[in-house]
């Protein structure tokens, strides 16, 4: 459904996209993993037809991005980074705006935001600018959906909204997948990288590795232990001395715990607590675990520094 081949798209002297290919199969939940700045907002204009590539190209159902886009806007969805709607406008005005902008109904196409507009409609006269967070997003989805698209292109649609809210929408989203709706949707949280079909993991306007988030986390070829302290400032001190510990090759601070790795043989557990111990640090603990996506958009970008 969605085809990119060697995409490059600069802003002066910095280089927003370099060479970027990937592909969406249809009816797929495709996500876009990287960090603020990474290249998936520059991509999601270019595949909108909002922004012209400097080379290369991007297809949607067959479509050229830059010849065809007036054929492109009709059958996409399209929800960008900040919420964009009319402030002014109540709920139902801005459904009912959308709707009418590409010649249809809210009736015609409302079996698809039923589920989702069934949550704000008791708030259909509000203005649009005084919802919540969650509210909001849930309006902005249904204004991408009230066409009827065969693609919806979702830029980072879970930043600054509430966990709970989170999780509803990640379980809208695969409902509309179901329903045969291709779905490529960026976002900065790794954990949300586990709900995709595949995922593209971008950093600095490369892909460092397109698979499904198991394939991706059961390539991680290193040992990884998960090292647990007391104390954040023993974490910080501990994160120091595990750099200088010969034999080991990265050091992350992972929230509460640092995630190091090894490709030495005599690194194991015990060692590696012995060491802290004797550097002054007591109540350590050190665990063998399994890689999280994160884990490997660390290693990733690590090899890509190198």
């Amino acid at each position: 459904m969605i085809k990119v081949s060697n995409l490059e798209k600069s802003y002066g002297e910095v280089k927003a996209l370099k060479g970027i290919s990937l592909e969406v199969e249809k009816g797929e939940l495709f996500g876009l993993i990287g960090p603020d700045g990474a290249g998936k907002t520059t991509l999601m204009r270019i595949l909108v037809t909002l922004l012209l590539p400097d080379s290369g190209s991007a297809t949607m159902d067959g479509l050229n991005v830059v010849d065809d886009f007036r054929k492109i806007r009709k059958m996409v969805g399209y929800m960008p980074g900040r919420f964009s709607l009319y402030p002014d406008l109540t709920v139902e005005e801005n459904l009912q705006f959308f709707a009418t902008v590409f010649g249809g109904t809210i009736a015609a196409n409302y079996h698809l935001i039923k589920d989702i507009y069934i949550q704000i409609e008791p708030f259909k006269n509000r203005p649009a600018g005084k919802l919540s967070g969650g509210m909001k997003q849930k309006l902005a989805l249904s204004c991408a959906l009230i066409h009827a698209p065969k693609v919806l292109i979702l830029d980072e649609p879970t930043t600054g909204v509430d966990a709970v809210s989170r999780k509803e929408f990640w379980e809208m989203l695969n409902k509309l997948r179901h329903q045969g709706i291709t779905i490529l949707v960026s976002t900065p949280y790794m954990d949300e990288a586990n709900l995709c079909d595949r995922v593209a993991l971008i950093q600095n306007g490369t892909i460092l590795s397109i698979d499904s988030p198991k394939n991706i986390t059961k390539s991680f070829a290193k040992k990884l232990f998960g090292v647990k302290v007391e104390t954040t400032a023993q974490r910080f001190e501990c994160v120091g001395l595990l750099k200088e510990l010969d034999g080991i090759d990265s050091v992350f601070s992972f929230g509460e715990s640092i995630h190091i790795t090894s490709n030495q043989k005599d690194i194991n557990e015990v060692n590696v607590k012995e060491y802290l111990n004797n550097k002054g640090h007591q109540g350590i603990l050190v665990e063998k675990i399994e890689a999280s996506i994160e884990d490997v958009f660390m290693e990733l970008m690590q090899n890509e520094a190198n």
